[in-house]
């Protein structure tokens, strides 16, 4: 029995030896990048910001693979199935922070079937209006709202605009009516056109329209003024204290995935957040560099998605 035991002893030595190896040779093949979203989408831009150095700081190839569909809830899927072993990341966002309540029937958990690794930026919305809605702010706005309950047509597209729009009316105790189109460049031309009064496009896509005068811009969505445009206020400053979205993107990997691997991948994920090229790239935009810790990104998750179920459960959205 000692014999045996001692056997079992080594055997077990020599497999968690070769484990330990082979995480230290981690990568030895390329790295599929799974996208969930669209190629042009603002998680695509994001993943290829960062693919060239996050390849050369891996000193592996690492392959984008776009899987667009049910709101980035496919490609979630395919990335939750695949094998923790770190050659499948993939790029997370808000949207599937959201889906977690919004959908009563998912294919993955994003909390329990993923591993965080670090958030890699965030953006905001802007709170826009058309030029010939009588406010130009916030308190202004909230109170013409309160005046004509459910008369101002707010343009949305996708459950984040649209969730945005529900917490602005909770928040605000006001009531607008959302008109919901098929994709964001909609949503903009129907609030430039007039066809609804007010909006929450990505603050890049509306800066140069409130620039040349089309649309007037009274306050950013983020807890924290957009670079891109520092003269517009937070909805926390201008009047509605505690509003704080952000559009965000981050790795996460197949839950199981070794933290050895993960710590792989956070320290080449920093690396090339910190690379001059790739801090060129997000200054052109509204979007700020991350970097935050996988434990740090964890929680970010969970309070994501323990905000935005409060925000679904009182507008009684659902999807089945």
């Amino acid at each position: 029995m000692k014999i045996m035991t001692c056997a079992g002893s080594i055997a077990i030595a020599v497999v968690l030896a070769g484990t330990a190896a082979a995480h230290a040779q981690y990568p030895t093949r390329p790295i599929r990048l799974i996208v969930p979203f669209a190629a042009g989408s603002g998680n695509d831009t994001v993943a290829r910001f960062i693919q060239p150095q996050l390849s050369a700081a891996l000193g592996q190839q690492v392959v984008i693979d776009n899987r667009a569909g049910a709101a980035g809830n496919l490609g979630a899927e395919v990335a939750a199935k695949a094998p923790p072993d770190g050659y499948t990341v993939m790029m997370g966002n808000i949207a599937h922070s959201i889906s977690v309540t919004l959908y009563s029937r998912l294919g993955y958990d994003f909390v329990k079937d993923f591993a965080p690794v670090t958030l890699l930026a965030s953006g905001s919305f802007t709170l826009a209006v058309h030029p010939s809605l009588p406010v130009k702010s916030v308190t202004e706005l909230i109170a013409f709202a309160k005046k004509r309950p459910g008369e101002l047509n707010v343009a949305t597209a996708g459950a984040a605009i649209q969730l945005s729009a529900k917490l602005l009316d909770s928040m605000a105790r006001i009531k607008m009516t959302e008109i919901n189109y098929k994709s964001t460049p909609q949503a903009v031309t129907a609030l430039i056109s007039g066809e609804a009064s007010v909006g929450f496009p990505a603050t890049s896509s509306v800066v140069p329209y409130v620039r040349s005068g089309k649309l007037r811009a009274l306050a950013v969505t983020g807890a924290q003024r957009s670079s891109m445009a520092p003269n517009i206020p937070t909805l926390a400053e201008s009047g509605v204290p505690g509003f704080n979205v952000t559009s965000w993107y981050g790795l996460v990997v197949p839950a199981g995935t070794p933290k050895e691997i993960i710590g792989r991948l956070h320290g080449a994920a920093v690396a090339a957040l910190r690379n001059p090229e790739v801090k060129k790239r997000f200054d052109s935009t509204d979007l700020e560099p991350g970097g935050s810790t996988s434990d740090q990104f964890g929680a970010f998750i969970r309070s994501e998605v323990a905000k935005w179920a409060k925000v679904i459960k009182e507008s009684g959205m659902r999807v089945e």
